[in-house]
């Protein structure tokens, strides 16, 4: 991919943003509920330095914010902001990957469902304005340009 598209490319931006393991993992336990940086360092194992580094870039890039703890203790929480939350369908999507193809059928794994009704989630596909589910051959990259 060249240079030019790189710097054009949603895609390449949110990558750059959030686009590493650690992050990722970060923002799928923010979802699962976990706020405080111990907590987010005992389930990932990260180094503290390695983890103080990827929760400043989440804040940098305005996905986590820092609150002062819901208990009222001396620590802070690591909440998502809006625009952390709004990433909560490529969680899904990486999710449902992942159970697609990198799982055994029999092979224990976690499973997300519906609070409400213990279901699990739909298939996510892409849809165009009327609801109809697209094809990636149906769909095109327009540069800027090419935007008349």
């Amino acid at each position: 991919m060249s240079e030019d598209l790189n710097r054009t490319c949603p895609v390449a931006r949110a990558l750059d943003r959030i686009g590493d393991r650690w992050s990722l993992l970060i923002v799928r336990d923010a979802f699962d509920g976990v706020r405080r940086f111990s907590d987010f360092q005992r389930g990932l194992g990260m180094s503290r330095s390695m983890l103080s580094q990827r929760l400043q870039a989440l804040q940098d890039a305005n996905v986590l914010t820092q609150q002062a703890a819901a208990d009222g203790s001396r620590y802070h929480d690591y909440v998502l902001t809006p625009q952390g939350q709004a990433l909560f369908p490529l969680v899904v999507a990486l999710r449902q990957w992942g159970e697609g193809y990198l799982f055994d059928p029999a092979e224990p794994r976690s499973h997300l469902q519906v609070i409400a009704d213990g279901r699990a989630l739909a298939p996510l596909l892409p849809r165009d304005a009327d609801g109809r589910p697209v094809a990636p051959a149906e769909t095109e990259v327009i540069k800027p340009d090419q935007l008349g």
